[in-house]
């Protein structure tokens, strides 16, 4: 019996739905995949890309060889990160350095913490989109495009990181401290990690031919895995002690006052520290060319002052060559709103922000009255003035005379840090608190009558801190 013409059309158009079906399964149903291997290997086309054969490896000889160079960016990324991260307390001091070799104020410290967030993120995501591939089990292709900014990565964080190691070869000993603080984040986050890949792996592993790949491949993973579940066994944590055991609460002094919410070295500064409950007062002391002590850290006005403004032609001179009337004349706040010094800067009232906008350079007397009346403690460098200045050979009597005659600071509030005279000083001035900026026996300690130490964090062991 042969079939109808109407039974042959439906026949035939039956199979042509199931083709048609399995064609629109197998091609239009890829979107994820274009888009990991567009951003990936600039391959948009599904033409142009390759599924890997079970038991096949997931990429050719040469990306075999390059894919472990991502993996090392990645690391090197994720450490530079981390190192900049962690050394927030020193981004000041990176922009002061970078301040005297250039000669103007800028917050390089933003720009490399930006950078490396930057660097990080683009190897990170490479990674993942590197991850997902293989979990469709697509081909790795990385494009030449990424291939160069892999090696850009990774010559800019090793260079990075061998430039912080020399300009912070003094900070090594607080490495081992930061790790400790630091440490159940990162394991956390490794754990994270190893959870997120476990699917990628697995997946891999299983699509192995041979039990030796599938070995190479879980063998690697179930040893870190291992690793990260049994390091909290050896884990110590410094910020964890017995009770009974803490030792007295550190006395907070400001640095130059409170430097992040008013222009340093100025009063508002200063009464901010004390509004925040600060102990002490910090300070650098100079003397003008007619032998009034003020408070300026610098060699000269450039950075704290609109000296470019008052007296442009004068911009290099040291500060201690201007008279107290020419000091006078000058603003020692705008500068605070315009350049903004410190990374994470609060946003100041509208109240702050005009009494910055009128401080002066403030003398050290003022500086020591102000000190007195809120029972706070005092502390401040002293720079002898250069050559050819009239106080050069008399000014740490003057200083003495301010201290001593002109404010009358109670003389226990005073901790004394300048070390070349401390005799002469302990003779005319008893009552300070003699105080030693490096670490010294303590036969030399008692023979000096030493009471205090101010020292640098990088300079204390984790023993030194906890005692």
């Amino acid at each position: 019996m042969e079939a109808s013409p109407t039974s042959l059309k439906r026949l035939k158009f039956g199979k042509l739905k199931v083709v048609r079906r399995r064609l629109l399964q197998r091609y239009e149903h890829q979107p994820f995949i274009s888009c990991l291997a567009g951003f990936y290997s600039c391959r948009w086309r599904r033409y142009q890309r390759e599924r890997t054969e079970p038991g096949k490896c997931c990429c050719n000889m040469r990306e075999c060889m390059f894919f472990p160079l991502l993996v090392a960016a990645f690391c090197f990324s994720l450490v530079f990160l981390y190192t900049w991260g962690e050394g927030k307390n020193d981004y000041n001091g990176f922009d002061w350095y970078n301040y005297g070799n250039l000669g103007f104020w800028f917050l390089w410290s933003l720009v490399i913490l930006i950078v490396a967030a930057v660097l990080f993120a683009y190897t990170s995501l490479l990674l993942v989109l590197a991850m997902c591939l293989l979990a469709e089990g697509q081909q790795l292709y990385l494009h030449w495009s990424h291939k160069i900014g892999t090696f850009l990565v990774l010559g800019f964080t090793i260079s990075s990181l061998f430039a912080l190691s020399i300009l912070w070869r003094d900070h090594r000993k607080t490495v081992r401290l930061s790790f400790q603080v630091t440490a159940p984040y990162l394991h956390i986050g490794a754990i994270a990690i190893m959870v997120l890949l476990s699917w990628p792996v697995a997946l891999h592993a299983i699509r192995a031919d041979k039990k030796v790949i599938q070995v190479v491949i879980v063998g690697p993973y179930l040893a870190i895995l291992l690793f990260l579940f049994l390091i909290p066994l050896g884990m110590y944590s410094p910020c964890i002690r017995e009770k009974g055991t803490l030792g007295p609460k550190p006395a907070l002094i400001g640095h130059r006052g409170a430097p992040m919410l008013a222009p340093e070295n100025t009063e508002m500064s200063f009464l901010k520290t004390i509004e925040h409950g600060g102990d002490g007062l910090e300070t650098d002391v100079t003397i003008s060319y007619d032998g009034v002590p003020f408070l300026m850290h610098d060699d000269t006005l450039r950075r704290t002052t609109n000296i470019h403004e008052v007296y442009p032609n004068e911009t290099g001179k040291a500060a201690s060559l201007f008279s107290w009337d020419s000091l006078q004349k000058l603003n020692a706040g705008t500068w605070f709103l315009k350049n903004k010094p410190f990374l994470g800067m609060g946003s100041l009232s509208k109240a702050d922000q005009n009494q910055a906008m009128n401080q002066s350079i403030y003398t050290l007397s003022g500086f020591l009255r102000l000190a007195d009346s809120h029972n706070k403690l005092v502390i401040f460098d002293l720079y002898r003035p250069p050559e050819r200045h009239p106080y050069r050979n008399l000014w740490i009597r003057k200083i003495l005379d301010v201290i001593l005659k002109e404010s009358k600071i109670k003389r226990h509030l005073v901790l004394w840090l300048h070390n070349s005279v401390r005799s002469f000083v302990q003779s005319v001035a008893p009552g300070f608190q003699h105080t030693m900026g490096r670490k010294a026996p303590i036969e030399d300690l008692l023979k000096h009558n030493i009471v205090k130490l101010n020292l640098v964090y990088t300079e204390m062991s984790s023993e030194d801190i906890r005692s």
